[in-house]
């Protein structure tokens, strides 16, 4: 999965005018379609990064983070820089503000953002990349394990793949 520095990665760069992710979901359908109101601005592959993966993501009025999910080996933290998403956890929600910030550590709560509000939202999110991970679902027929090289594998919560 670690690949070699790229000679020509940038010292600097802008991160909001930098082009959203190709593909806006890996879940298959049908909940790829429930992430049309996210963009993803991969900035960590920007800068030869291989341990953590850093986004830059913008959730429009309506859309949501991901799936409610929770990872087995993988930490995530979230800060927040423009709008006020509800964090939704198996806790409970909360309303979440400029400035305020979020950590799962892997094991941790399931999770994700919803922007309830009429304006966009803006985020960062962080996350390691520890290999063999598993994502867990609890809301939705879904769950997701990671081959060797990182790819997400996604099947039913009985096996059947999709």
């Amino acid at each position: 999965m670690n690949k070699p520095a790229t000679p020509h990665a940038p010292i600097a760069l802008d991160a909001a005018s930098q082009p959203p992710r190709q593909k806006p979901s890996n879940y298959p359908e049908p909940f790829r379609s429930q992430m049309n109101g996210r963009i993803k601005r991969q900035l960590g592959e920007l800068f030869d990064l291989n341990n953590f993966g850093v986004n830059l993501t913008t959730l429009k009025p309506g859309g949501i983070s991901s799936l409610m999910h929770a990872h087995t080996k993988q930490d995530e933290f979230i800060y927040i820089l423009e709008g006020e998403p509800t964090l939704k956890t198996e806790q409970g929600s909360i309303t979440m503000r400029p400035g305020m910030c979020t950590g799962f550590p892997a094991g941790g709560a399931a999770h994700h953002l919803i922007n309830n509000s009429d304006k966009d939202v803006t985020y960062l999110e962080i996350g390691d990349r520890r290999p063999g991970d598993t994502a867990l679902y609890p809301n939705d027929d879904i769950s997701a394990n990671q081959d060797k090289d990182g790819n997400w594998l996604f099947s039913h919560k009985d096996g059947t793949p999709y």
